[in-house]
């Protein structure tokens, strides 16, 4: 990959995945919550891949409940490029108890997981805030109406109870210091039989808690119903990422934007190749700052007639565009969902339905650069400059390219990788 990546200092995860699953029955009747079917292999494995794609490399797996099919699947974890050891013990244990029973196993910081649920994160920069606060263990939360999980300017506060009052849940990926954290365990009444819950209780008490907060959303398999949601998430798509001025269209004039629908431009050698990629399954969604909004240059109302035009000009060629996603703030706002910031691309995610780290992004700026290497997709970096030394340091693929057409095969390449 042409771009830097970022060293991260984690290693080894581990994931607890010995319960009962007995709320997704009947998946598992029969099976470990872990090992049900999601886009054709067990969620677990879905859940290494991700870590080992960032850099982790060793994993520990805490089995319980029919933890034999665990084993039998996974191994000593070659065949996924991986180091796999188990802790396993019996349906009892709790989950404080399982992590306990792993101690003598475990590094002296190591990531945490569940194994139900997923969620977009960037280990790197998570580790980056970890050292930097000097929590015992920080956490990713996503916000929910009602959560577990309350953020102020006076820290992390985690209940064991979800209630309105607050604002986020947390749902795993926990970087944790070992020695200060089974310290803690130590000293709870009834340890170790308590619950890992107890335990983050125990440390936001005594302001040893911070979190990460993944925008992205998650997704879970804790039920059937989620389950479904989740499969459909997972399961392989050709959505292709795409800036509008300058990679689809006619860029104008610095300081000037395209303010009708009659003064835009297609750029024909771009429309052909997305028409080619169409024709192998490609959807698009497009992501565009438009600051004439904010400036009062551009109309609100002849920006959507812009990309009504635009969106049913392509269909006539077959190339779907599954969404537009503008933001129309000021440069000086530093919104985050204007580019660089990567909140466009959680919102297309969320609402189409795939993995940031599946999909590439087309652009011929250096903001669209570093807003993809911020949401953790791939870039392909239109210029006529050439290898340009201000691309962002990134955990995902980067290309330079002079045209749409010369990108379109490491496009490929990436969506097929994927694919087998």
């Amino acid at each position: 990959w042409p771009s830097g990546r970022a060293r991260l200092m984690v290693e080894q995860a581990v994931v607890l995945c010995g319960g009962l699953g007995e709320r997704l029955r009947p998946f598992t009747d029969s099976l470990p919550k872990a090992m049900v079917d999601v886009a054709g292999r067990p969620f677990l494995e879905i859940l290494i891949e991700q870590l080992a794609e960032q850099g982790v490399e060793r994993f520990v797996l805490c089995t319980g409940y029919r933890g034999e099919s665990i084993r039998d699947h996974f191994g000593d974890g070659s065949l996924l490029g991986a180091e796999i050891t188990y802790s396993e013990g019996p349906t009892s244990w709790s989950t404080a108890r399982r992590l306990h029973e792993a101690e003598s196993m475990l590094d002296e910081t190591f990531l945490l997981m569940y194994s139900d649920n997923f969620a977009a994160i960037d280990l790197v920069g998570m580790f980056g805030r970890h050292i930097e606060s000097g929590a015992k263990a920080t956490l990713t939360i996503v916000r929910k109406s009602v959560g577990n999980v309350s953020v102020s300017g006076h820290g992390i506060v985690y209940s064991r109870r979800r209630s309105d009052a607050s604002t986020h849940v947390e749902v795993g990926y926990m970087l944790v210091e070992r020695d200060p954290t089974f310290d803690t365990l130590d000293g709870l009444a009834g340890s170790p039989n308590v619950e890992l819950a107890d335990v983050l209780v125990a440390l936001s008490d005594s302001d040893s808690l911070d979190a990460v907060e993944a925008f992205g959303g998650y997704q879970s398999i804790s039920d059937p119903e989620r389950l479904e949601r989740t499969r459909e998430f997972m399961s392989p798509k050709r959505i292709l990422l795409v800036d509008r001025d300058g990679t689809i269209n006619e860029k104008s004039r610095p300081g000037e934007y395209v303010t009708r629908w009659e003064d835009f431009s297609f750029i024909e050698e771009a429309v052909d190749a997305m028409a080619q990629l169409a024709e192998e399954g490609f959807e698009f969604a497009v992501i565009t700052n438009q600051a004439g909004i904010a400036r009062a240059m551009v109309d609100s109302d002849e920006l959507e007639r812009i990309h009504q035009g635009m969106v049913s000009t392509r269909d006539e060629r077959g190339i779907a565009v599954r969404g537009v996603y503008v933001s129309p703030h000021h440069w000086d706002e530093e919104a985050f969902d204007r580019k660089p910031n990567p909140g466009l691309f959680y919102r297309a995610s969320q609402e189409l339905g795939f993995r940031l780290d599946r999909v590439v992004y087309v652009g011929d700026d250096i903001r669209d650069c570093r807003a993809a290497a911020s949401a953790g997709c791939g870039m392909v970096y239109i210029t006529s400059e050439g290898e340009d030394g201000q691309m962002p340091v990134s955990r995902m693929p980067q290309w330079t390219v002079r045209t749409f057409c010369e990108a379109m095969p490491v496009i490929r390449e990436f969506y097929e990788g994927f694919e087998r």
